[in-house]
């Protein structure tokens, strides 16, 4: 059930509610302080991210080999006290590979018995490395741990440690030998992030912070109950009336079948479920909490509409053919908020 304020006065907050707020972002910023020793030139894919984890999803890394996506999760995973690991995708990798399998051993007296010998998937922060190179019966494995947070093996169900994210990376120049992920899986991410290169000054202090004698580490700044604590906390924080209108005309108004604007009626073949609400949603609470406010705004919305919905939507062929991008048609529906 969604909490819903009149306005976005933080009067309204519970003095508790308002100490925990607080409290959870002075943690932040320490997190994004000791993330940004190691990470130079990404603010924006770190905060997305981050915004990603606090709201409890997966999200899916679009960008070029060398950008910094696997030390981005090695890093994460030092900062916030998770236990992580790294699956590098590949057309041969199976199911079992990820998920574990059951093997079966000889014991005192000549006793056999199956023992279930877990995976990589079992961890709090799983990379999946070029995530669209392995096949469909595996991404479907994936596809249930990311959606249930639990394994089925041989029948039986085995929980995965919380809290559970996937940080699934994506190369959008190299596509031969990969399958594209179906639209099932990709609505399953919360955040697409587009990874691109960093800017002059940045690549300059990475240069000389990384390639010399000594080389930054990450420190914790986070524990892993504190990060299901917030997890907890992010979903409590109220939302005014018109931040939950925004997101409804945002999504409902990407739909062709339901959409005011005649350019996503003409150009759009699908687009997104209720999922994409949710994510926006949750999104725009971390959005306002790591950034120091105590409720989101029309303004977080706006700033979420294209990772939350790049992946959940499609062009159809007449826009394709006209040179019409994505790009431009959320832009069209963000400026449809005012």
């Amino acid at each position: 059930m969604v909490e819903v304020a009149d306005h976005n006065d933080p009067n309204i907050l519970p003095n508790v509610l308002l100490g925990e707020v607080e409290a959870l972002g002075t943690r932040l910023a320490r997190v994004r302080e000791a993330v940004g020793r190691v990470i130079f030139g990404q603010p924006e894919v770190v905060e997305q991210v981050l915004i990603t984890i606090l709201s409890g999803g997966h999200v899916l890394l679009v960008g070029v080999p060398g950008l910094g996506k696997t030390k981005l999760v090695e890093t994460l995973g030092t900062v916030l006290g998770l236990d992580e690991s790294r699956v590098q995708f590949t057309p041969d990798l199976m199911p079992a590979d990820i998920l574990g399998s059951e093997v079966l051993e000889e014991g005192e007296g000549g006793r056999r018995a199956f023992r279930f010998i877990k995976g990589p998937v079992f961890c709090q922060l799983l990379m999946a490395d070029e995530i669209n190179r392995a096949s469909p019966r595996t991404q479907s494995a994936l596809l249930q741990a990311m959606q249930e947070r639990k394994v089925a093996i041989a029948g039986q169900a085995h929980p995965l440690p919380a809290p559970f994210h996937v940080l699934a990376t994506q190369n959008p120049i190299e596509q031969e030998g990969t399958y594209p992920l179906p639209e099932a899986q990709l609505d399953r991410f919360l955040l697409e992030v587009e990874v691109t290169y960093p800017d002059e000054a940045a690549e300059r202090a990475m240069l000389l912070a990384t390639t010399g004698a000594a080389e930054a580490r990450a420190l914790n700044a986070m524990s892993a109950a504190e990060l299901v604590a917030a997890q907890g906390l992010i979903r409590r924080i109220p939302v005014s009336a018109q931040v939950l209108d925004a997101i409804l005309k945002l999504v409902r108004g990407a739909r062709p079948e339901t959409a005011e604007l005649p350019m996503i009626r003409q150009h759009l073949a699908w687009g997104p479920g209720p999922r994409a609400a949710q994510a926006l949603m949750l999104a725009a609470r971390a959005r306002a909490v790591l950034d120091g406010r105590l409720a989101p705004s029309i303004e977080d919305v706006i700033a979420l509409a294209e990772p939350v919905l790049r992946h959940r939507m499609a062009l159809n062929f007449s826009a394709r053919a006209d040179g019409v991008k994505l790009q431009e048609v959320i832009g069209a529906l963000k400026n449809s908020l005012g």
